[in-house]
C-alpha cells in the first residue's frame, strides 16, 4: 500500500532522471563547466527536451552526491574546488595517512584479517578485468579508510572520511589517467607488504608515493580542464 504523502515514481521518470544524472556528472567530471557555473531547470529542460520533474530529481541527486550545490533562488551551481583548496586537502590527507601506516606497521598483529582481505581485493583488481573510474575511486577510498579504521583512532577516521568526501570527484579524475588503476593496485599491495613486514619507513614511503601520484595526476588534469572550460 502506498503511503498518503509518498510520491510514486514511474519507471520512465526514473530512467529520464538517471540519464540526465549520468550526462551531467560526466560533463562536470570532465570540467566542461567552469567553476560556479549556474544550472537552471529551464536550461536543462531545453537541453534534454524533458519536463521539469526529471530535471528536478536529477539535480537533487547530483546535489546529494556533491556535484552541484543548491542556491537560494532554486537554481544550482557546479560545485568545483580551486587548486589551492585541493592542494590543502591532499596535504592534510597525506599527514593523516602517514600516521596511519606508521601506527599499523608497529602493531600489525591485530589487523592481519583486514590486511589479508585488502590484499585479496587489490590482487584481484590487478589481475582482473578493467573497472569504471568511479568504481575504482570508491574502492580506493575504501582501502584507505579501512587502514584508518584499523589504526583505532576514531577522530582520525572521521577527519579522513570528511576529506575523502570532498576529494571523491578528484579521485575519479585520477583514475581516468592511463595505467593509474594498475599503478594503484601495485602501490596498495606495497603498502600492505611493508605494514606486514613492520617496515615503518617502507610503509610511509609507499603511502606517500601513492598519494602524491594521485595529487599530481589531478593537478595536471584540472589545469588542462580549466583551460578548456574557460575557452568554450
Amino acid at each position: 500500500m502506498t503511503r498518503k504523502n509518498e510520491r510514486i515514481v514511474s519507471p520512465e521518470f526514473s530512467s529520464l532522471s538517471a540519464s540526465i544524472v549520468t550526462t551531467l556528472k560526466d560533463q562536470i567530471l570532465h570540467w566542461q563547466y567552469p567553476p560556479e557555473h549556474r544550472l537552471t531547470e529551464a536550461e536543462l529542460c531545453k537541453q534534454f527536451n524533458v519536463s521539469r520533474s526529471p530535471v528536478r530529481e536529477a539535480l537533487r541527486i547530483l546535489a546529494t552526491d556533491g556535484f552541484v550545490q543548491r542556491m537560494p533562488n532554486r537554481s544550482y551551481r557546479v560545485k568545483q574546488h580551486n587548486l589551492q583548496e585541493i592542494e590543502e586537502l591532499y596535504d592534510v590527507r597525506l599527514a593523516l595517512e602517514l600516521f596511519v601506516v606508521e601506527r599499523l606497521a608497529t602493531r600489525n598483529e591485530a589487523i592481519q584479517s583486514d590486511i589479508a582481505a585488502l590484499k585479496r581485493t587489490w590482487t584481484g583488481l590487478l589481475n582482473g578485468s578493467p573497472r569504471k573510474d568511479e568504481e575504482l575511486a570508491r574502492l580506493d577510498t575504501q582501502f584507505h579508510e579501512t587502514l584508518a579504521h584499523a589504526s583505532g583512532n576514531k577522530s582520525l577516521l572521521r577527519q579522513l572520511r570528511a576529506i575523502n568526501e570532498r576529494l571523491m570527484l578528484f579521485r575519479i579524475i585520477d583514475f581516468a589517467k592511463t595505467h593509474r588503476a594498475a599503478s594503484t593496485c601495485r602501490q596498495h599491495l606495497d603498502i600492505l607488504k611493508y605494514i606486514l613486514a613492520k617496515n615503518v619507513a617502507g610503509a610511509r614511503k609507499a603511502m606517500q608515493k601513492n598519494i602524491e601520484e594521485g595529487r599530481n595526476n589531478v593537478h595536471s588534469a584540472i589545469k588542462d580542464a580549466l583551460a578548456r572550460s574557460y575557452s568554450m
